[in-house]
């Protein structure tokens, strides 16, 4: 498996954007949030890829000034990721 841990800590964002996805965390419910952001999830560890593979898309649209580029979502998906890594983390 890989660390989840490490790949969160290497991500390079503004910080603005990781203050407010940390901010949110606190009003994270898996069960009413996740299911907007990415298909059913398989396992901790596929929820946590899905939603890796959705937040490097997104920041290619942020830095790339794509006009589809919602910083709602970012956000949103940065949260999700927060919140769910120590439970991939738990299951190791």
């Amino acid at each position: 498996m890989s660390d989840f841990r490490t790949l969160l800590a290497d991500l390079r964002r503004p910080r603005l954007l990781m203050h407010a996805a940390r901010f949110g965390v606190a009003d994270y419910r898996r069960d009413r949030d996740l299911k907007r952001l990415i298909s059913l999830p398989a396992s901790p560890e596929a929820t946590v890829r899905q939603l890796l593979t959705q937040e490097d898309k997104l920041e290619q649209n942020r830095q790339r000034g794509d006009a589809a580029y919602s910083i709602t979502r970012h956000i949103e998906v940065l949260i999700a990721l927060l919140a769910e890594t120590p439970v991939v983390m738990r299951g190791a």
